[in-house]
């Protein structure tokens, strides 16, 4: 029984040890110096939301889709449309490697999110942000972060 909850506890500290997680604060900053505050008419507190619904903040998520297709980094960018993964068909409209996705300096997710971003429907290319960021008050989001 020992054994059994010790292998348990170690599995559920492997799983967090590989989530790569940016706080609130540190993620507005990078954002902000990447001049992403009102591009396309979206504030910091309109990306700071995305991040949260699409991955909690975590930098290293990826997620399957029933389609086949994947969701890479904090932004969730979809394989199938915006990334090559090598596993699936993709038009790979952002020119990256999925996986560049996942590396903490995010230059090659903010890149790949401004061509999302700068295309029809804007931020609406996320449904989770339509959901839960459009529409709504979000000036919170930047509570307590200094930029500059």
């Amino acid at each position: 029984m020992t054994r059994a909850l010790f292998i348990s506890l170690l599995s559920c500290l492997v799983a967090i040890n590989q989530a790569h997680l940016i706080s609130r604060c540190d993620l507005a900053k990078v954002l902000y110096q990447e001049d992403l505050d009102k591009f396309e008419g979206y504030s910091l507190s309109d990306w700071l939301c995305l991040a949260f619904v699409e991955s909690n903040f975590n930098i290293s998520k990826v997620n399957e889709n029933t389609d086949g297709s994947f969701d890479y980094g904090i932004f969730q960018i979809n394989s199938h449309y915006w990334c090559n993964d090598h596993q699936s068909h993709s038009e790979n409209i952002c020119h990256v490697e999925c996986q560049e996705l996942l590396n903490p300096n995010l230059l090659s997710t903010i890149h790949c999110a401004k061509k999302i971003v700068s295309r029809a429907g804007g931020m609406k290319n996320w449904a989770s942000w339509n959901t839960h960021c459009s529409g709504r008050p979000l000036s919170y989001w930047m509570t307590g972060c200094l930029l500059g």
